[in-house]
């Protein structure tokens, strides 16, 4: 594990299981028609139960870099901020831009519904295709920006699924703490 504390936030880097992180939020890679999927989307809907489905059907879908909530079910989290990640193209089709998005309206919603804590994966970079080197950085420094001029959510945690996305989440984190 790895964290730093950045003006009154802290951002925690763990390997692990999303679905059993006991923050206000976990976000979810969902995709836009919001009605569960594979990966990490699959997972945190088979665990949060029926529930979140049937929310998630109210909602009508979320657009690519936006960010929808629902309640967590039977998640330990309270709520599930629901955001879509761009599928990775050739870099040159606003991916970026789209994944940035994609973290600060997670942030945005979070601090809007004055939640402390929230528990990120790794958004676009399973099969949506996003090359993990380059969505950590721009994940790690959306994160640093947001909490340089908010101090609502004390911590911001993300949650890495394997050692690869791991060590990639570290070297985003230390390379721009260097450039700080």
């Amino acid at each position: 594990m790895v964290n730093i504390t950045i003006n009154r936030s802290t951002i925690e880097l763990v390997e692990g299981d999303i679905t059993k992180q006991e923050t206000g939020a976990i976000v979810n890679a969902a995709n836009p028609g919001l009605l569960g999927g594979s990966g990490v989307d699959g997972a945190i809907h088979k665990a949060g139960g029926p529930q979140i489905q049937e929310e998630c059907r109210k909602l009508g879908g979320c657009p690519t870099g936006e960010a929808r909530i629902t309640t967590g079910g039977n998640l330990k989290a309270r709520y599930i901020i629901h955001t879509v990640g761009p599928i990775y193209h050739n870099g040159k089709q606003q991916e970026a831009e789209l994944l940035s998005r994609a973290y600060r309206n997670s942030l945005n919603l979070a601090s809007q519904y004055k939640l402390k804590s929230i528990a990120f994966p790794s958004i676009s970079t399973g099969a949506y295709g996003y090359p993990v080197d380059a969505a950590a950085k721009i994940a790690i420094k959306t994160v640093m920006d947001y909490i340089n001029t908010h101090t609502d959510i004390e911590l911001v945690r993300f949650v890495l699924f394997d050692q690869r996305s791991y060590q990639a989440y570290k070297k985003a984190l230390e390379e721009l703490i260097e450039q700080k």
